[in-house]
């Protein structure tokens, strides 16, 4: 697809994050349908979203750097790299909100059924917003998308009818589990850490070709699916009760946002001290909810 006229964060932005949240739309429909413990969506989203930030960003920006600096001398691309980190940072800046939004609506204990539709709404507002800027930038520069996307699209179309019957066995497989390791109260934990991987295959990949921008956009973008999409499409069906520790996670994922908003605007990227202090809150967070 970024062959076919797709510029880096915008693939990133606005495609990889449903091709790998998917499995997180999914496990919404799949849960609903076998009535599974609501708590666990929130959970589910909490996992997938703090394991985007401090490992997935943190173990690539160890491995081989994350730099959005141009890697060209040029004015063009100097201007293209600032365009990158512009969007970057705004995108950092949404989700910090959508978790300060999550995290008001659900001081009541409960998200409903208005919270939920608040929550989608805010979502595809945000959505609309990404699909404008690009075309104004299309039409800025006279560009346009080749035909052939439709084709990657019904591919992706595929995959996601495999990923629907492989979601549905593994949630009812760990519902009707007795294992206290692998059982429905640990639904939520094993669920975020499985749909994942996509993000790493992503992130790997990306970090390896030097890509930071797709590296960065991919994974704080499957960010927004889970919160608010995921959230939001799933207490419009069925209240989800919120624990005090969900919302201790909200304040957290805030935190490592805005230290990924910080690095990009000053350092350009994510130097590698702060990726192993990220690597140790991931441990202590996983540490924390495991415990409690």
């Amino acid at each position: 697809m970024s062959k076919r006229g797709i510029e880096g964060t915008v693939l990133g932005t606005l495609f990889m994050p449903y091709f790998s949240g998917l499995g997180n739309l999914i496990f919404v429909g799949v849960l609903l349908k076998q009535n599974g413990p609501p708590e666990e969506i929130a959970i589910n989203a909490w996992t997938n979203n703090i394991t985007n930030l401090c490992l997935l960003l943190a173990l690539p920006a160890l491995l081989w750097g994350l730099r959005l600096t141009a890697e060209s001398k040029t004015k063009k691309a100097r201007q293209a790299s600032k365009l990158h980190q512009l969007s970057l940072s705004l995108t950092l800046l949404a989700m910090i909100f959508f978790c300060g939004i999550v995290w008001l609506l659900a001081q009541d204990g409960t998200l409903d059924r208005f919270d939920g539709f608040a929550l989608v709404g805010l979502f595809l507002f945000w959505q609309c917003f990404q699909v404008f800027e690009i075309l104004k930038e299309n039409t800025r520069n006279a560009s346009s998308w080749h035909t052939a996307i439709a084709f990657d699209l019904m591919l992706i179309s595929v995959g996601s009818l495999v990923t629907l019957l492989a979601v549905d066995g593994i949630v009812r497989g760990i519902l009707e589990s007795e294992n206290s390791w692998i059982g429905p109260s640990q639904l939520g934990l094993l669920t975020g850490w499985l749909m994942v991987l996509p993000n790493a295959v992503l992130a790997f990949y990306y970090a390896a070709k030097k890509r930071a921008d797709i590296v960065y956009s991919s994974q704080i973008g499957d960010g927004h699916i889970c919160i608010p999409l995921a959230i939001g499409v799933f207490a419009i069906f069925k209240d989800i009760p919120v624990s005090s520790l969900f919302l201790q996670g909200l304040i957290l994922l805030a935190i490592a946002a805005a230290t990924h908003f910080v690095c990009t605007t000053l350092f350009k990227g994510l130097p590698k001290w702060i990726a192993v202090a990220l690597l140790a809150a991931y441990g202590y967070s996983l540490y924390w909810q495991i415990a409690v």
